[in-house]
């Protein structure tokens, strides 16, 4: 049996392959293809004597399968698509759904950038920590075959590195930063999709799978809301920067002590909650654990409110260019 292609089968046409070739052909190993068809991934083949004889259909379906699978679906998730599709429901619309999740959100290109271009623009100096930091971060991402040259995802981020390093900011603190901005930003890109699934999805994702349809109107809606998040995120961001610098400003004006983001804070206030809520928690959680609970609480919806107020992008705008 040769081991470059599909092989006929008993000198039948070339579109029958054993599982071998399957194998070959789609890349996936014989385990696979058979953990692949005790989960109904793949339609039963035909039994020939003692071998089982598969088709283009079957290849096609591996092809499918090995897409998904890239894309981040989950082999539980596949079995349903593929039945959707088997019966008739289509993938077209949920396939489009997927590709509009998947590509770019954001127009920035990406760029290549050599070693010594990087050495230069940070000092002149090779720092092999700080590099591995980057890549660690996906600032920088290696290329395969090359050891002088890196992809940059995000060209702004590695401006911004630059500006902060000839400002005098450590390179250890800027990746520190990054880490913990980047943690709080996933925060609140969790709260949005929560918010908008929950008041605009919903409606589109009652089926599993949905409806061809159903998915193709989602992607359509992705496209239209895919900014929102930036903007709002934007806009507050030039709204708390402004408030912020502003006291900062104040605080340095007025005082010799340092600037800390506690002084720039109103104090805290004492609120007085009613004697049967307390009540209540107690039984709930326990007297010695009702003080942390009711503060739990309270800061979940000062970020729940806070995060669906940032929903409302266009209004903020708006206010923002009224007042600048």
């Amino acid at each position: 049996m040769s081991g470059t292609g599909p092989s006929p089968v008993a000198g039948r046409a070339a579109a029958e392959y054993r599982i071998e070739d399957l194998a070959h052909a789609s890349g996936a190993t014989v385990r696979t293809i058979r953990a692949y068809q005790d989960r109904g991934l793949l339609p039963t083949p035909e039994r020939r004597g003692r071998a089982n004889v598969y088709r283009d259909t079957h290849l096609a379906r591996l092809r499918q399968i090995a897409d998904l699978l890239d894309r981040g679906y989950t082999l539980a998730s596949i079995k349903e698509l593929l039945e959707a599709w088997d019966t008739g429901r289509g993938l077209g619309g949920v396939l489009g759904l997927v590709a509009e999740v998947h590509g770019p959100w954001t127009d920035e290109r990406a760029d290549r950038i050599t070693r010594a271009e990087l050495n230069q623009k940070f000092g002149g100096t090779s720092d092999e920590q700080a590099v591995a930091e980057a890549v660690d971060l996906g600032v920088l991402e290696r290329i395969p075959g090359s050891t002088d040259e890196f992809l940059v995802p995000s060209p702004q981020e590695l401006a911004v590195a630059v500006e902060l390093y000839a400002a005098g900011v450590p390179l250890s603190a800027i990746s520190g930063h990054l880490r913990e901005l980047r943690g709080q930003v996933e925060q609140i890109a969790s709260r949005f999709l929560e918010f908008t699934t929950e008041h605009v999805f919903a409606r589109y994702l009652g089926h599993r799978p949905p409806t061809d349809a159903d998915a193709a109107e989602a992607a359509s809606m992705v496209r239209r809301l895919r900014p929102l998040a930036q903007q709002t995120v934007d806009a507050e961001l030039a709204r708390a920067m402004r408030t912020f610098a502003t006291r900062h400003l104040e605080h340095h004006l007025a005082t010799e002590g340092p600037f800390t983001p506690e002084s720039a804070t109103p104090p805290p206030v004492s609120v007085a909650l009613p004697f049967g809520t307390i009540a209540a928690v107690q039984r709930l959680v326990g007297r010695e654990n009702t003080g942390a609970f009711i503060a739990a609480a309270a800061e979940r919806e000062v970020q729940t409110r806070t995060l669906d107020t940032l929903a409302s992008s266009d209004r903020y705008r708006k206010e923002l260019d009224q007042k600048g």
